[in-house]
């Protein structure tokens, strides 16, 4: 029996992995308090509830931005004695984490849109509506740019707050039809309680989006059934081998671990065995995509010429 040391292969890819989510989540916190304090402001100022309501929004990516920052602390700690495959399911509770809050989020937009009680007095003004145009346009630019990376770097924590950007972002928008449609023509105030309600139902399902992939690596789900096969014919074509059963796969951080058996002549020495299992072990790294952990189980061919 022969695996890889997971600590070797993921050094490097971990400190660089660490660094882009820093970085990343950094800059979008500091974007997200400015863009509060600025609806926040015009909102006041331009007489608008559902500005001020969204700047309260804005402040729930903050909350995320937060949460990743801190949790990246925990879940780049390499493996221990405790923690063998190390820490990166703490990755996966924090995005579950940011999609119950995007949520939450969502249910509090819908109450709002149902149930609304105004604060200001007088019509909104054109500054709260300026505000709003920023923020959309803000956040998708966020979002654009969040998403890219938290794609390349195959992190779950950064793909999950680029959507809680978005659903920002789509919260500006019936914001701004609201303060546009009250400066042109009160009597479409309506618009705002429909369109908030909508986007409302966008962001919930936003979130399940979210969570979803969350509780599959919670859950020890494992690699997709085309994998398995690639899986397979490689371990099947490496020479010596005579058989492939019992595959199991599992995600560890951003990559894949793989556990097989395969079966070899019982008349081969130990030495050509474990030459063999190395063999394997290599090709499934070098030819299957996100492989980066092999476990390989020799078994010997059974006497009655059959396999095992």
């Amino acid at each position: 029996m022969v695996g890889t040391d997971f600590r070797q292969v993921n050094s490097s890819g971990n400190e660089r992995h660490v660094s882009e989510v820093r970085r990343v989540t950094g800059i979008s916190l500091a974007a997200n308090l400015a863009l509060s304090a600025l609806k926040f402001a015009t909102g006041i100022l331009g007489n608008s509830q559902a500005v001020v309501a969204d700047a309260v929004h804005s402040l729930s990516d903050s909350v995320t931005d937060i949460a990743v920052l801190v949790g990246v602390k925990f879940w780049s700690k390499p493996p221990d004695h405790t923690h063998p495959h190390g820490h990166w399911r703490i990755e996966f509770l924090v995005t579950a984490l940011i999609g119950l809050l995007l949520a939450t989020a969502a249910l509090a937009l819908a109450y709002n849109a149902l149930i609304i009680c105004p604060i200001s007095k007088g019509p909104p003004e054109w500054i709260a509506f300026v505000a709003a145009i920023i923020s959309i346009f803000a956040k998708e630019l966020l979002y654009r740019w969040t998403i890219s990376v938290g794609k390349r770097i195959k992190s779950a924590a950064l793909i999950a707050n680029a959507w809680h950007h978005r659903s920002d972002g789509l919260s500006s928008i019936p914001a701004a039809i609201a303060v546009a449609g009250a400066v042109l023509v009160p009597s479409l105030d309506w618009l705002d309680r429909v369109g908030a309600l909508v986007i409302s139902i966008f962001i919930l399902h936003a979130a399940w989006k979210i969570v979803r992939p969350s509780l599959d690596e919670l859950v020890d789900k494992g690699a997709p059934e085309e994998v398995l096969v690639g899986i397979k014919q490689i371990a099947i074509k490496t020479q010596g081998v005579e058989g492939v059963h019992a595959i199991r796969t599992r995600n560890i951080g951003y990559g894949v671990q793989v556990d097989l058996h395969i079966v070899v002549d019982p008349s081969l020495s130990v030495e050509v065995g474990h030459q063999i299992s190395e063999e394997v072990k290599r090709r499934l790294i070098d030819y299957v995509s996100d492989v980066v952990d092999v476990m390989v189980h020799l078994e010997p061919r059974r006497n009655d010429g059959k396999k095992r």
